[in-house]
Formats: structure tokens, sequence, C-alpha cells
């Protein structure tokens, strides 16, 4: 996105991806609403909705067996009051292919970041490789969006604040049923919880575990894992046994930290590789993308002014840091007071007090929906051509 918006003002920009392609299982497949609105504004966002996707108007909880909708986006004063889930690799491909009508944009595949080169205190560019070569690519600005195990930033020397997580996730797919029910969302019971999300004819399911629970829930074999999504979702218990391999299941580790300072003199982290967040609302590449739309509304006038300083570098966390911080709290909290708990209790739980309010006062449901769906301090474009 950042690639973009500096290509889209004629600033020449250099955008290296490790892998041939964009085709991998990324944990963040939802466009919230803010997002949308992010890309109407740029212009593109009709035909972002050409692409297959599939829309949540709520967030659907069942809580030992008590179904509750935690969230109704459809109340949003927003062009389009939902969640877009779309894997995030055909995302990738559209806005790369948005951002390489502009000559000014270079995507180079299979080519990684593997070192800072740095000169007389500052930063002037990266030490990068491909299947061929080692090779230097030096510029005005390095930016570090190479996410929560950020090579940049490990290079960089930062300063990392380590937040918590008391869960880890793991991901598997399972086939869909046109009679599946397309607006449930988790579930929670009996020590254990369920994300699905749906993506036409399968589901993405994100299955919640205590930290460092892996092993003990294998010791169990595949039956433990069937007999627990079964158990979370009745519906599921033919589809799940799919999974018939352990390699069918990906462990990932859930990290939420914080850089304290997100630049140095040439050098700027975004995303993850500035603020890995919790999977809890999914909200973890659209605060990403509002980083890049940040980024581009102070870096594109401080390029037509010249290299962007140290300060003007800083402006970006000075923008975007209260925003972040807020939804990391807020993440905190859930991961730590709630789903923790929750995870923790083997038998059948009851739907928390709080939880339960949302069916007797709807109108709470706007709360979360306007947190998750359009987020604290959202971005807008400010930059023309």
């Amino acid at each position: 996105m950042l690639g973009y918006l500096l290509a889209r003002a004629g600033i020449d920009v250099t955008v290296l991806e490790k892998w041939p392609d964009f085709f991998r299982d990324f944990r963040g497949d939802t466009i919230h609403p803010s997002t949308m609105e992010i890309l109407a504004e740029l212009g593109i966002l009709e035909d972002f909705l050409k692409l297959p996707h599939q829309k949540t108007r709520q967030m659907i909880g069942h809580f030992g067996g008590d179904r509750v909708t935690l969230a109704d986006f459809s109340y949003l004063k927003v062009r389009e009051p939902y969640i877009a889930f779309i894997p995030q690799w055909d995302f990738l491909t559209f806005l790369s292919g948005k951002a390489k009508q502009y000559p000014a944009f270079h995507l180079m595949m299979e080519t990684e970041a593997i070192d800072l080169i740095k000169e007389e205190g500052k930063i002037v560019g990266v030490l990068a490789k491909n299947k061929q070569e080692q090779f230097e690519i030096r510029t005005e600005v390095v930016v570090g969006a190479d996410g929560r195990h950020s090579t940049i930033r490990d290079k960089g020397g930062f300063e990392v604040e380590d937040l918590g997580a008391p869960i880890d996730v793991l991901w598997f797919r399972i086939p869909r049923s046109d009679k599946d029910n397309d607006q449930s969302f988790a579930y929670i019971d009996f020590g254990h919880g369920l994300v699905t999300l749906d993506r036409g004819d399968y589901w993405q399911c994100a299955f919640l575990i205590r930290k460092d629970g892996f092993e003990e829930l294998k010791s169990g074999g595949l039956e433990a894992l069937h007999a627990a999504v079964a158990g979370l979702a009745p519906f599921l218990e033919d589809a799940v046994r799919t999974v018939g391999s352990w390699d069918k299941v990906k462990l990932l580790s859930v990290t939420v930290d914080h850089v304290r300072e997100w630049a140095k003199d040439g050098l700027l982290l975004i995303g993850d590789a500035a603020h890995a967040m919790s999977p809890m609302g999914g909200v973890g590449i659209n605060v990403a993308l509002h980083d890049a739309v940040a980024a581009g509304n102070i870096l594109v006038p401080a390029f037509r002014k010249g290299p962007p300083s140290l300060a003007s570098l800083r402006q970006v966390q000075t923008r975007r840091e209260r925003a972040v911080r807020k939804m990391q709290k807020l993440q905190v909290f859930l991961q730590d007071r709630v789903f923790a708990k929750l995870l923790n209790e083997h038998g059948h739980i009851r739907m928390p007090w709080f939880i339960r309010l949302f069916r007797v006062i709807p109108f709470l449901q706007r709360i979360p929906a306007r947190i998750i769906g359009i987020g604290f301090e959202p971005e807008h474009v400010e930059i023309g051509f």
C-alpha cells in the first residue's frame, strides 16, 4: 500500500517480496469497512469488489451453546457496512497490480532484504539477495514492513516491548456446505475456541489453544482435535475429519508486541514490524494498511522537499501510536481477561455476563462493530498525484 501511494505521487519505490508469489495462508483475510473507505478514496474500491469475496454483516458468537450477536456492522455510516472476507493473496495481487500501473513502482519477487547498509550513523539502503546473487539497494528511506518476525527490525536494533499472549492458534481448512451458517463466527466451550472464516467453498479455521499447548493436544491424536471442533460446532462434525494429518494443521504462535521507537535516521517500521497485533478482531492487516496511509500522507510531502528527515519519519509513529496502543490494550484485555479464562474452563461454560448484555441491549452490538470495523482514529488519503 505504501509503495502504491509513493509511486502514485511519482516517487520511485522498490518493494521486495521474499517469495515467488503471494499464494500463502496468511492470518489476515479480512478487509474492514475503514479499509474499503481508503480503497474508495483511491478510486479502486469498485475494482476490489469485483474480486470473489464473502460479506459478513454480523459477528455471531456461541458461548457454551448460547448464541449472541457480538457486532452488527450494518449500522456503520460507511460505503460498505460489512467485513469482506478475501484471501490475502488475492488482495496483495490486486493491490500490486494497481501499483504496477505507475512507472515509479518496482516489485522484486523472490528477493529479500537480509541486512541494512549504514553510513555515518544513517541507514542508506539494504543488502538484498535473490536466487542468483546478493546485491545492494541504495535508497533515501528503508521501510520495514516485513511482519512480526521482521529482519529489518532485528538488523536495525530496535527495542521491542513484549505485551504477552496467553493463547496460540491452529490454522486449518475444512470443506464448507451451502447449508452451513455463513454468519456464525466464534465458538467457545469446553476449554476450546474456534473462529470460522468463510472462504466460499471452505472454512478457514482458527482453533484457539492455551499458549504452548499444541504438543499436549497432539498427544491426544487427531481424534481429539476432531472431537473438540465437533463439540464446538456440531455441523462441522463430518467436515473436520478431512483434516487427516497434523501436516494440514499449522501452528501460529501469537505474539503481541510494540517497538518503542519506530524510526531511526533513514529507517521506518510500520505494520506488524512496528507492533505485532493479537488475532482478536482480525484487525491486524487493517491497522497495518492505515499505518501505510499515514506514512504516505507524511512522506510524500517530505520527499517533495528532499530526503525525509528523521523528524519526518518519527511523525508516522506520533500520528499512529495512540490508535495502535488503544487497539492493543483492548486486545490484551480480551485475550488475558476473557479468552484465556474461558480456555482454562474444561467443562461446559456459561456466557460471561457482559456478553449476555448484547442480547438484552442490542444497541451495544454497535460498539464492537465500530471498534472492529472502523478502529481508532482511522486514516484517510490526503495526498494527490
